[in-house]
């Protein structure tokens, strides 16, 4: 049988057809693509003209007023969103100035927050520079006795809350010493019951030590001394040295704890002359304090 390809060669050579090698070659070659004629540009010069926007579909509609309105509303909001301009004049603070204004923060801290119960009490009425310490201040003490006299006294009638039994003329370091007493040793002692009195059996007098003659002039005769007889506490009990000392834990323990606080501190037992009251004053001895 003849195949189709070999008759259709001998056909196209029968008739003058070009080979279909030609006709190949040339078919695939594509057509250029017509140029429509409102984009055909006439000369260098000439704008291009722009295709017209596409119409709005009808079914979105026109914008309603009322959204014209809360886009109106909006618009404010949008400007407070941005940070305000910095007013003219307004530069930053030195350093200094910061430094300072710190500085005067922790001082008036320190003022709210006192560091003790002295600083809450009214400086007048005061004595010796400390609220703490209530009283007068007194014209010089002068004596004929060589050794007796206060330079600078105070009249004191009470100290860190204890009222004193009567008026105390004494030096401002007496009066200093008795109050660390009261508030390191004597309360402490005395616990949830406190002391509100202290009973004064003697302050400033001009006399000898112990008051025997010829002896050296007493820390009294100077004003720096106190003999305290008994404390009045705050529930009315009253405990006397003569009576109270040897079963009073509380008594034993403010007057051992006055070592050192005052320069020499005796009493009950140390050497007869003090059985019925504590002797406190400020004297300061070479090789340290004085306790019996």
């Amino acid at each position: 049988m003849t195949r189709p390809g070999v008759v259709l060669a001998v056909l196209l050579v029968l008739t003058g057809q070009p080979l279909l090698a030609e006709g190949i070659g040339k078919s695939l070659i594509p057509k250029p693509r017509p140029v429509p004629a409102e984009l055909t540009v006439a000369s260098s010069n000439a704008p291009i003209s722009r295709m017209p926007p596409k119409p709005r579909p009808a079914q979105l509609g026109a914008i309603k007023p009322e959204t014209v309105v809360e886009l109106a509303a909006l618009a404010p909001l949008a400007t407070s969103l941005r940070p305000r301009p910095r007013p003219e004049g307004l530069t930053a603070a030195p350093a200094a100035a910061k430094r300072k204004k710190v500085a005067d923060l922790h001082k008036a801290a320190a003022v709210r927050t006192p560091q003790d119960k002295g600083s809450l009490l009214p400086k007048k009425g005061s004595v010796c520079g400390d609220p703490a310490i209530r009283g007068e201040t007194m014209a010089p003490v002068v004596s004929k006795v060589k050794g007796c006299g206060i330079e600078d006294p105070v009249r004191v009638t009470s100290i860190a809350g204890v009222k004193l039994s009567q008026p105390a003329t004494i030096t401002c370091d007496t009066a200093i010493a008795t109050r660390k007493w009261l508030e390191r040793a004597v309360q402490p002692a005395f616990g949830k019951t406190p002391v509100v009195k202290l009973n004064i059996a003697g302050h400033y007098v001009c006399r000898p030590r112990n008051n025997i003659r010829g002896a050296k002039i007493s820390e009294h005769g100077r004003g720096r001394a106190l003999d305290i007889s008994g404390f009045v506490l705050a529930d009315g009990r009253q405990l006397s040295i003569a009576g109270d000392y040897r079963r009073s834990k509380a008594i034993k323990a403010a007057h051992k704890a006055a070592c050192g606080i005052f320069g020499t501190t005796l009493g009950p037992g140390s050497d007869g002359h003090h059985e019925d009251h504590l002797h406190f004053d400020v004297a300061r001895h070479g090789n340290g304090s004085y306790c019996r």
